[in-house]
């Protein structure tokens, strides 16, 4: 639902069955523990962005998702309610829509005492699927901002000393 009503906002809902037919779902269930120490932070996720299509996000009462903006700021992500889930667009999304859905950087710091239970649910291409920028996509206004990838190989440079040093192991990979 998330990526059709964004592809029907960019005007390349043409995509949507190929996107789904090259995309395959993970479901994971994750716990952070707080640090038990008032006024202590803990990292509890190291500063990344995600490497898929897109991130939706479910977690209990317990605050921690942190994302960076602009000026390197860090704030803090609240669901407006109990229902509420969180969406996030991955690098690989981002370089597929040449860069008009961001990636955020992001991370998780606990404090207190309470466990954060997060579930996510992440779409991910498939092996052998190349993510290239559709036409409609890249103009004057809007050049191209990556070379085309396969997304497994961008995975395989993304834990590489290289790609993990890396701030962006996006633009490091296939950036021009």
């Amino acid at each position: 639902m998330v990526r059709r009503m964004v592809l029907e906002s960019l005007g390349v809902e043409k995509y949507f069955e190929e996107h789904m037919e090259t995309t395959k779902c993970l479901l994971r269930v994750m716990k952070f523990k707080g640090p038990h120490i008032k006024d202590n932070k803990k990292l509890g996720l190291v500063p990344h962005t995600d490497k898929e299509f897109i991130t939706i996000l479910y977690h209990n009462h317990v605050s921690g998702l942190e994302v960076q903006i602009k000026d390197g700021t860090w704030i803090s992500v609240e669901r407006n309610s109990p229902d509420s889930f969180i969406v996030m667009f991955g690098d690989s999304f981002y370089a597929w829509t040449n860069g008009r859905c961001h990636s955020p950087r992001h991370q998780v710091m606990m404090t207190g005492d309470e466990t954060r239970y997060t579930v996510g649910m992440f779409s991910i291409p498939k092996g052998g699927y190349t993510i290239k920028a559709p036409d409609e996509l890249v103009d004057e206004e809007h050049p191209l901002l990556f070379k085309p990838f396969d997304f497994e190989k961008f995975l395989k440079f993304y834990v590489t000393e290289a790609g993990n040093s890396a701030y962006s192991p996006l633009h490091a990979y296939c950036g021009l």
